[in-house]
């Protein structure tokens, strides 16, 4: 995210995420050669193919050549093309005036809009959250997990000018948000290490890059019942998170995020209190989820 009055941005990644096989979205795990996994069946390649280059847009924004999205793939230039028009004429992929570059399309936004809509979590934390951004007078988040990074799931933005700018499907790495490490805390450590690598990404210079001292982090965060990110992810923001513990290990966190300019001793407790407040709330609308 990026703090500024009135400015748009936003926090790092995209809705699909990263790259294909990356930080951008679902990556097919154990993927050879053009994205499919080793020793898939042939009938399914096309389908992989197809889920590994929508990921491939999503985590690039912006219009991109078939020489770039064949050089970033490895897929046969013949079979990239024909996989693109297809796309295209089902509109999951968009093209420029000339028809010689390729972006995400309007479909995916449609089938992303469906997901949000039809989750009954983020149905039942619609009061709570808006209870939540009265209570704080600042920017929440719910967010989920999906593999190393959280996805968003539902904002309610600052009243104040100088504020955060986020938007639904933002996806953030794990290890340097609130919402993150307050959903890593729900695991145990020996899973946390399956989950991450030993170096870790810095996305600001507050990052914590090292997974054994993230993993002690980790158990304070236990401890407190919330987690917090010190300008890890935004420099001159922080960010205050804690898991909902409908299931186990916690999928779901919410979040509050507020510029450093702002934050006082006074104004952090209320924004702790607030959490677990909401987080309590949600327990109790999603014990049967």
């Amino acid at each position: 995210m990026t703090t500024g009055a009135g400015t748009g941005g936003g926090a790092n990644g995209g809705a699909g995420g990263g790259a294909a096989a990356g930080a951008g979205g679902a990556a097919v795990q154990g993927a050879g050669p053009g994205g499919e996994p080793a020793g898939a069946p042939a009938a399914v390649k096309s389908a992989v193919r197809t889920v590994v280059l929508l990921e491939h847009f999503a985590a690039r924004p912006g219009l991109h050549s078939l020489a770039d999205i064949q050089h970033d793939l490895g897929l046969p230039k013949s079979s990239l093309y024909m996989l693109l028009r297809t796309l295209v004429n089902l509109g999951w992929v968009e093209t420029d005036a000339t028809g010689t570059r390729y972006g995400i399309g309007v479909r995916a936004l449609l089938v992303g809009s469906s997901y949000i809509d039809g989750d009954e979590v983020v149905a039942a934390a619609r009061p709570t959250l808006d209870r939540l951004s009265e209570d704080t007078t600042e920017t929440i988040h719910l967010a989920r997990m999906d593999g190393t990074s959280v996805v968003y799931l539902a904002t309610r933005q600052s009243r104040h000018y100088l504020r955060p700018f986020t938007r639904v499907g933002r996806r953030l790495p794990v290890h340097s948000t609130a919402l993150g490490k307050a959903l890593l805390a729900s695991h145990s450590d020996e899973e946390v290490r399956a989950l991450l690598p030993r170096r870790l990404e810095a996305v600001t210079e507050h990052t914590v890059t090292d997974r054994e001292r993230l993993i002690d982090e980790l158990a304070v965060v236990r401890e407190k019942g919330y987690a917090e990110d010190r300008e890890e992810n935004t420099l001159g923001l922080r960010c205050f998170g804690v898991a909902v513990p409908y299931r186990t290990p916690a999928r779901d966190a919410v979040s509050c995020s507020v510029p450093v300019a702002r934050l006082t001793e006074e104004h952090e407790e209320l924004i702790k209190s607030a959490l677990f407040a909401a987080r309590d709330r949600l327990s109790v609308v999603t014990r049967r989820m």
